[in-house]
Formats: structure tokens, sequence, C-alpha cells
């Protein structure tokens, strides 16, 4: 039997935002200075909608199909985070409709991009702190020179870094890797790079958001905390 969403999204929003608002008050951070990401990848088009309706108008997608799907029935609705890895030969068919893209993490992407893009394109690189195999992105040893290698495209701006913590209860263990990806956006942000001013963090799921928060987080994106999971397996953290 596929998941049902018995909470609304709607009440689902007000419990984050109490704990959004728990988290900055710990660490005397402004509520405003975070942006939720309803990840849908495992709801339909009218459960997506029903975030929007809610308040959240960032959503993001990690597949070409079911962005686009979404992205044909609710357009101009939704401000469009592409969070999954992206192949290079499936740039040309969805990078004209991103906002916002997660997960640059190699050359050969940004010159894809660089190439399909009529405007440039507010990318994070994604960055594989914790070191899993299981995990795409850079090591952190590789991102100054990623950030650096980047000024040859002018369709590419840098606006920060993400990173996947891995799935584990040890709150210490969490804390090391949004720590970690912070110091290295403050690396790349002291650089003063006009075309990486590497402003935000993306990191913090469903299991951590509230840790990523007091850790520095700009970007959490929340998928089963916020629009359910209608699909018989998978992770929408």
């Amino acid at each position: 039997m596929k998941g049902v969403n018995i909470v609304s999204v709607k009440d689902n929003v007000a419990i984050i935002n109490e704990n959004i608002s728990k988290a900055c008050k710990a660490v005397d951070r402004d509520p405003n200075e975070i942006t939720v990401i309803a990840v849908t990848k495992y709801v339909s088009i009218d459960r997506a909608k029903e975030a929007i309706d809610a308040g959240v108008v960032n959503l993001g997608e990690n597949r070409k199909e079911g962005f686009l799907d979404k992205h044909q029935a609710l357009g101009e609705e939704a401000t469009w985070h592409f969070i999954g890895s992206l192949q290079s030969r499936k740039v040309k068919e969805v990078i004209e409709e991103i906002d916002i893209l997660h997960s640059l993490d190699r050359k050969s992407l940004a010159k894809e991009i660089n190439k399909r893009r009529e405007q440039p394109l507010s990318c994070f690189v994604q960055v594989n702190v914790s070191g899993e195999e299981s995990k795409h992105g850079l090591a952190p040893e590789e991102v100054l020179d990623f950030v650096k290698m980047a000024e040859a495209y002018g369709n590419i701006r840098i606006i920060g870094l993400m990173t996947m913590a891995p799935h584990v209860e040890d709150e210490e263990k969490l804390r090391a890797v949004f720590r970690k990806l912070r110091a290295l956006r403050d690396e790349v942000q002291a650089q003063g790079f006009a075309h990486a001013p590497c402003d935000f963090l993306s990191m913090g799921m469903s299991n951590d958001y509230e840790i990523a928060i007091e850790e520095g987080a700009t970007h959490i994106r929340i998928g089963t905390s916020l629009v359910g999971n209608e699909s018989n397996g998978g992770d929408n953290r």
C-alpha cells in the first residue's frame, strides 16, 4: 500500500517553522535567514501544490522526469531547485527551467551548463564532506580549486556549498560535517571571487535540519516531514 498522508502540509509547515524558530533562538539567528525547500520527489503534483499553498514556494526535485512534470503543471508558482546529481547529457532538457542547482560537482557539468544557459545559473557546489562512497560531490580539499576553475564559465554563479550528512543518530558526527562545510564556505567567501560570493549553505534534511541550522545552514531540504512520501519506498528526507 502506498504511503498515506494523514497530516496536512499546512500543519507540517507550522511544526517545521516552530522548530526553525527554536533552533535559531538557540544560536541567536533570525528565522528569516532560513529558506525551506520542499523535496517533492516522492509526492504528487497535488501534494506539491499543497506545499505552495501553505507558503513553501521553493520546491526541490532530483530527477529530470519528476522535475519537468511538476514544472509544467506548477510553473511560475514556485522557485525550482534541482537537488539531485545532474547528468551532463540531460542538462539541455532542464537547464532553462531550473532556478537553483544544488549539485554542481564537476567541470564537465559546469561546461555544459555554461554552454546551454542563456543567463547565469545560481549554483551550490556539492561537497562530500563525510567521504561516503554512496554520496556524490567533491572532496573538501578539491573545493577551492574547483571554484577558481569555474570562473572561466560566465553562466555559472556559485552562491554557496551543499552537503548531505550521514543518516546517523550521533549528533556530534552530524555537527562535524556541518561545521566542516561552513568552514569551507568561509574559506571560499574570503577569496572575494566575483563569480562565487558563496553566501549560503544548503545542508540539513528532515532528520537533522535543526542541528544544521544551529551550525549555519541557510537552505534546508525537507521531504517526509513536510510533504510526506506517497511512494512504496525511497528516502525523501
